[in-house]
């Protein structure tokens, strides 16, 4: 097992380099690796700084201190265990290669797009509100206060990814940005497929009941259902976000060695076990379903019977939480009082 870690945490660390360098290349006219999307033209490419660019900069002492908190948060979110994170998750867990991996939803574009209009929650989010939805569904927990110091250091670190960006690019353009949808599945989605490639490729990582990897104490691999796992409002439950996240990021070390259907299929497999409820439960599983249904759910499994079993209708509504839905997951409105 230890030879398995040392082979995963190694592959990951250089893919981390192999993205890096490539879109450094293609800066300069040089090819990006031929294992990852080719850049279109027009499409804007920015390689987010590193720590070691940080170290180097002559940004303020404190401003740098801030950073490197942020992004230690953003590991490491297990640190927050029990406080505002609920289950096995680290942003890192979707947001690979410290928030900077193309095609494994880079975060340095929501400093750049936000505030603006999100269909989700039906209103103009900032940057600390987006976050905020990370933590209530991703990690099913609680985020942190706005304003307090953990916010903010998430947010400026998100912000120093995105040095140089002009604000309000066009979200559309961006290289890498987001988990791209793929093609439609010609064959449908499948869930003994979808088994059978989880089986060969994930499992000896996520294990075969799903619930991941922990060693002394720590996430190694993270869980992909179960009560530690993300709940059922978190983005990644819509299979065509985590059929893009396998197709461009799994197995680990090997993007884009699935074909595309193979992609749809697992997705489809991991997503109809169950998980945690959605935070915004209604206490009927298809009332919920039925109120966020073209907002969201109409991409998800929740609320349909997959196997015998009505998906979400489960007595334990917040897995390893005493509460279901976060104050912060309330309406605005933009009105005078």
């Amino acid at each position: 097992m230890d030879s398995l870690l040392k082979k995963r945490t190694l592959s990951l660390a250089v893919l981390a380099g192999i993205f890096s360098l490539g879109l450094h290349a293609e800066t300069t006219g040089k090819r990006v690796p031929t294992n990852i999307p080719q850049p279109e033209k027009g499409q804007y490419v920015h390689v987010p700084p590193t720590m070691d660019d940080l170290e180097k900069s002559s940004m303020h002492p404190e401003l740098k201190r801030v950073i490197r908190r942020g992004r230690d948060l953003f590991v490491n979110t297990q640190q927050l265990r029990g406080k505002n994170v609920f289950n096995d998750m680290n942003c890192n867990s979707c947001h690979m290669g410290e928030g900077r991996l193309p095609f494994s939803a880079p975060v340095w574009p929501a400093a750049v797009v936000l505030p603006n209009y999100r269909p989700k929650n039906d209103h103009v989010n900032n940057l600390e509100e987006r976050i905020a939805g990370c933590f209530s569904y991703s990690m099913n927990g609680t985020p942190p206060e706005y304003g307090s110091d953990n916010m903010v250091a998430l947010a400026t670190y998100h912000q120093w990814l995105a040095k140089g960006v002009p604000v309000y690019q066009s979200g559309k353009t961006m290289y890498g940005r987001g988990y791209p949808k793929l093609p439609e599945p010609a064959e449908g989605m499948s869930y003994e497929r979808g088994k059978q490639v989880y089986q060969e490729n994930c499992s000896i990582c996520h294990a075969e009941d799903g619930s991941g990897l922990r060693q002394n104490g720590e996430v190694v691999f993270p869980p992909v259902w179960g009560d530690a796992s993300y709940n059922w409002g978190a983005g990644i439950t819509r299979n065509f976000t985590l059929s893009s996240f396998v197709k461009h990021n799994m197995p680990l070390g090997q993007p884009n060695s699935l074909t595309d259907q193979q992609s749809w299929d697992v997705a489809y497999y991991i997503n109809s076990h169950e998980r945690p409820q959605d935070p915004r439960y209604t206490g009927d599983v298809k009332e919920t379903r039925k109120k966020y249904l073209e907002t969201f759910h109409k991409h998800t499994n929740y609320g349909l019977e997959v196997n015998g079993k009505l998906l979400g209708d489960h007595e334990n509504l917040g897995g390893e939480k005493d509460f279901l839905k976060p104050d912060v997951l309330r309406a605005r409105t933009y009105t005078a009082d």
